[in-house]
Order: C-alpha cells, then structure tokens, then sequence
C-alpha cells in the first residue's frame, strides 16, 4: 500500500490532535510532520505524545519551510494568518493540501485560487459528511420552496471560535441564494435589533451564538406561512471533521490541479 504522508498544521491544538489520531487510525495515511506557531512550549516534543497517542517519532516544528521534504500533502485548520502563510510555503514546494481554516477575506481566498491552478487543493467550509449531505438537501429544499418562504440560518459554537456567522453558516447561505438566484452579500442580515421594520421577503438571515463548549450547531429555517421546515447539522465531536479531512488528504493525491471542497470529495457535486 502506498502511504500519503500528512503534516498536521496547529498540531497542539484541538483541532489538531483530533487529526493526529484520526490519521493514527486511518489505513494508507501516516503523520510525517507536525507544525505549530513559535514560541509554545510544545515546539520539538513528539507530536503522538502531545496527541495521548503514544510516541510517532514526529517532532513539533515551528517552521513548516524545514518540513516540506517530509510529507506530500498539509492539513491546515488553523487561523486565517497563519494557513496564507502555509499556502505560500506549500505553493512553493508544490505540496498539497487540505484547508479547513474559516475567516479567509476575499483577497486570501482569490489567491488560493491562484495557487490552485497550478496545485490541487481542498478547501471546505466544513468536512463533516452529514453538513456536506445538509447543503444537498439545502439546494433541494430552496428548489422547492423557491421566494413562497422566509429563509433563517442559525449557528452555534464554542467560545472560542474567533470568526462569525461561522463558514459552515456562510456556505449554508450561499447554497440557498445560489438556487434562489440571489446574491448572499446583497441579501444577507446578520443579527436584528431595534425597530427593523417588516422583513424583506429576499433577505436570508444569520443569528450566532458563541458558548462554551459547543462543536457546532447549525439550523436553516424554511417558513411559509401555516408552516416551516427546519434542517439542522450537530456534531458530537471534532472527530467527523478529522475524518472528512484526512479522506480528502488521500483523495487529493489522485487529483490534478484545482481548487474542491467536500461535494468533491464525497462526489456530490452532481446528485
């Protein structure tokens, strides 16, 4: 079996250990390097003892630059920052990767796109099979309902997130303003308060809640009137997301250059 080499960016992280044991558990895939930003303690320690794995023979880094022969594709679900940072050195080195890093600005996403012309790159929002099975239905419902209902998106995390609506949110929105033939920045309300007025008929709205330990709620809201439909996504834990990026770990090697997401991926683009 031909192994695909990982490197695990914001290794010491949550997001990041739950990777490590994902890729421990996961046949054909083995963590090659391990990365995190400087300055923390944990920079030279085994990344598999950091993780509760046991020993990988993988130190921490703190400069992907001395890494890249190491490993053929980078998983990167850490801040907006620090993973332009990453697309550079791995543009650089013609190296893979998964992005999952959410709060990019235009700017840094167009030049993702860049990138990709030359590299293949997975870039989701979100890499849960049940949230990219939830935009499938989202594209379904909009169909059916059309402009006859009020569409509302709601979302939940913990109190750490940093960025908001969150991009799982943002790509709900723009899932349904695409069926409906809208523009997501023109419609798009983000929170209500005072005296609002009656609602515009093509406004999608978004509500945030940011609290303790959430993983991540999410909740579309279709409503007629005499009747609503709700679709909702909740993770569990941070493990569906791991798995969703280490599969697309392996599913990229076998791809040419482009920029996909997880429809991609799972081969939902054209259900």
């Amino acid at each position: 079996m031909v192994m695909t080499k990982v490197a695990i960016a914001g290794a010491a992280g949550r997001m990041g250990k739950t990777l490590i044991e994902t890729v421990v558990d996961t046949d054909g895939v083995e963590l090659s390097a391990a990365i995190e930003r400087s300055g923390i303690s944990v920079i030279g320690t085994d990344a598999g003892e950091i993780a509760g794995v046991g020993s990988l023979g993988v130190a921490i880094t703190d400069d992907l630059n001395s890494v890249t022969d190491a490993f053929d594709v980078l998983v990167d679900f850490t801040i907006a920052d620090a993973t332009v940072a990453n697309i550079e050195v791995c543009a650089q080195a013609e190296k893979r990767m998964v992005i999952g890093t959410t709060g990019l600005v235009q700017t840094q996403v167009d030049r993702l796109h860049v990138i990709g012309k030359a590299l293949p790159i997975v870039f989701a929002p979100n890499f849960s099979v049940g949230v990219n099975a939830t935009f499938k239905l989202l594209e379904i419902a909009a169909g059916i309902f059309g402009d006859d209902v009020d569409i509302e998106i709601a979302e939940a995390h913990h109190r750490h997130k940093v960025d908001a609506p969150s991009g799982t949110a943002l790509r709900m929105g723009e899932v349904v303003a695409e069926q409906l033939g809208r523009d997501l920045d023109e419609v798009a309300v983000y929170g209500r308060e005072g005296m609002t007025g009656e609602r515009n008929r093509q406004t999608i709205g978004f509500s945030t809640i940011r609290a303790g330990d959430i993983i991540g709620e999410h909740r579309v809201m279709f409503a007629g009137l005499g009747e609503r439909v709700e679709i909702s996504h909740r993770a569990h834990s941070r493990a569906n997301f791991a798995q969703g990026a280490i599969k697309s770990a392996i599913w990229v090697m076998d791809q040419e250059a482009g920029v996909f997401d997880m429809q991609d991926v799972l081969g939902l683009r054209h259900i």
